[in-house]
């Protein structure tokens, strides 16, 4: 009977591989597609603060605070994805020229804000662009790869954007 002989514990390793029954090449689809994500949540958090700065009208306290509100869900959702993707073993992304790459939202990079309905109308369609490509791309890729957990993590992440969205829909009214 052959044993296995382990490696001295004090040993130096360089480097711990995430082994969680996944392969490489499924744990880099899916962290490739979290990145993008990241990317999403990031530009979304940049407009969302920008906007509740610069918000001007008769409904300025509430919208205000109202988007206080979500920039500290997105700042949340933006740590989780950064840390999902260390969860694989692969880096987060961590640049604004990292995030320009593979971001699919618009920057907002005039320096006046438009009016209250503009700005929450803009925000709602972030927010489902979001919720549209986790929906039709990031699940489906983690479903692919045989990633459950962040199949899991990605449909809270959306319904949280929904909640938002709808909140920002509501308030146009």
């Amino acid at each position: 009977m052959k044993t296995k002989t382990k490696k001295p514990v004090s040993e130096k390793v360089s480097h711990i591989e995430a082994n969680i029954g996944l392969s490489e090449d499924n744990k880099q689809l899916v962290s490739d597609g979290l990145n993008r994500l990241l990317a999403n949540e990031y530009f979304l958090y940049t407009k969302t603060r920008k906007f509740h700065w610069n918000v001007e009208g008769p409904h300025f306290r509430s919208i205000h605070l109202l988007l206080e509100d979500q920039y500290k869900e997105i700042a949340e959702i933006i740590d989780e994805v950064a840390e999902r993707i260390r969860k694989l073993g692969h880096y987060a992304l961590g640049s604004f020229k990292q995030f320009s790459a593979v971001v699919d939202l618009l920057e907002h990079d005039g320096e006046e804000v438009e009016d209250e309905k503009t700005i929450l109308m803009e925000l709602c369609q972030d927010h489902e662009t979001i919720i549209r490509l986790i929906r039709s791309e990031f699940i489906p890729t983690a479903d692919k790869n045989n990633d459950d957990g962040t199949s899991d993590f990605l449909t809270g992440v959306m319904e949280q954007h929904e909640s938002m969205a709808w909140m920002l829909r509501a308030s146009t009214k």
